[in-house]
């Protein structure tokens, strides 16, 4: 429109009419070669400028003044492509590890730093889990309730100037976790109102006007993880439109799916894009009900009863004590992550103590058959077990805590 010549990265699925630019860098766009599919966008983008400083040192660019080291960028390569939950392929898996080893060595932006202290993570120990759950939701916790431009600042920042914008975006993300709370309690109350038994139900949609669409990714995430279906949930943008987040399951491409509703009612939906296991669109408010019954069938016709069974996979039974040399051992060996996950066990054990911490987790000391007993810890776990005994799944990880390491067990299901 202005004349301006315009270069567009991107890592999404393209849709059918692409902008006219001068250029498209996406690994998935139709013909390009680039073997990595599933790289982060921030992946592209590093890619990208180590082609331009390719180009520019055959024209000699560089006799006059320094070259850059982009080395000195994969700190923030490996905080987006963790944080973008993208599947570690061998690509995505030595850029995270090359990064966390640079930032374990101190050598990262000041931001990133002083988060990692306002999250209580130790640097030299910093791992995978620690960009995802004590980095990045501080980060996206500044544009799923204000602007994203104080994350960018504080990555940018100053050692002077990081300290201010960290506890910033602290701040913002306890305010997240409490309205969080409040809209998941929300939808787990209108999940236990229905059965899903009782109703052919391939996919689920949850609507409140009361919602924050910056935090309804998380509880569609969190009902998928309770019902293993996919799920979008909306809140309202603005009086005219919705605007939804969807999380799915294996076998249920959520990008195509929409994709499909879109081709079979024209107008329905008014924008969408996304991933297979993620996916967001904006619908008018009285398409809502339109639309649920469009996904409901599209995820029945789709889904078979096998697909909607929810599987517990784990590498069976350790066949020792949990201990902390085998804790470390796993952590050496990392990076773990979307789609090469951390080793996970199942066995038996006895409850020995079991209490309700942060309000929501429940933390345990079990014994195993064999060896001493080991603290374990059950996130999201409002209840307190009936059993003496459970069978449950479960990683091992080195637990620091003011300069002490013991050996936790972190429970995912209690079976």
């Amino acid at each position: 429109r202005f004349g301006i010549r315009v270069l567009v990265t991107d890592h999404h699925l393209p849709g059918e009419h692409l902008p006219a630019a001068a250029a498209i860098l996406n690994p998935n766009q139709p013909g390009c070669p680039f073997p990595s599919k599933c790289i982060a966008g921030v992946g592209v983008a590093f890619y990208l400028m180590s082609a331009v400083r390719a180009r520019l040192r055959e024209q000699g660019y560089f006799q006059a003044r320094s070259e850059p080291n982009l080395a000195d960028w994969l700190d923030l390569v490996a905080l987006g492509t963790v944080a973008d939950v993208v599947p570690l392929d061998q690509n995505n898996r030595r850029l995270v590890h090359e990064g966390v080893r640079r930032i374990r060595a101190g050598r990262c932006r000041a931001g990133l730093r002083t988060l990692c202290e306002v999250a209580g993570i130790e640097l030299r120990h910093l791992t995978t889990r620690d960009l995802a759950f004590g980095v990045a939701p501080r980060l996206n916790a500044a544009g799923r309730l204000d602007d994203m431009s104080i994350g960018i600042e504080c990555l940018l920042a100053t050692e002077d100037e990081a300290q201010l914008l960290a506890e910033r975006l602290d701040s913002l993300n306890r305010e997240r976790r409490e309205i969080e709370v409040t809209m998941r309690d929300e939808a787990m109350q209108y999940m236990d109102a229905i059965s899903l038994e009782d109703r052919e139900t391939g996919g689920i949609c949850l609507y409140s006007k009361d919602w924050h669409q910056g935090i309804v990714g998380i509880v569609a995430s969190r009902v998928r993880e309770k019902t293993h279906r996919p799920v979008i949930a909306f809140a309202p943008a603005s009086a005219d439109e919705l605007k939804g987040s969807g999380r799915s399951i294996q076998g249920f491409h959520l990008r195509d799916a929409l994709d499909t509703i879109a081709a079979r009612y024209p107008g329905l939906i008014t924008r969408f894009g996304g991933h297979a296991m993620a996916a967001g669109l904006s619908l008018q408010p009285d398409n809502l009900d339109r639309f649920r019954a469009a996904f409901d069938q599209l995820a029945a016709e789709t889904l078979g009863e096998a697909q909607l069974e929810q599987l517990v996979e784990t590498d069976g039974e350790l066949g020792v004590a949990p201990s902390l040399d085998i804790a470390r051992l796993i952590e050496s060996a990392a990076p773990w992550g979307q789609g090469f996950p951390e080793p996970e066990f199942d066995d038996r054990f006895e409850v020995l103590e079991q209490r309700i911490v942060g309000g929501r987790h429940l933390k345990l000391v079990l014994l195993p058959a064999t060896g001493e007993p080991v603290e374990a810890i059950c996130f999201n776990h409002h209840g307190l077990v009936e059993s003496r005994y459970v069978h449950c799944a479960y990683r091992i990880e080195v637990n620091r805590f003011r300069g002490r390491e013991q050996v936790q067990l972190v429970v995912s299901v209690i079976l």
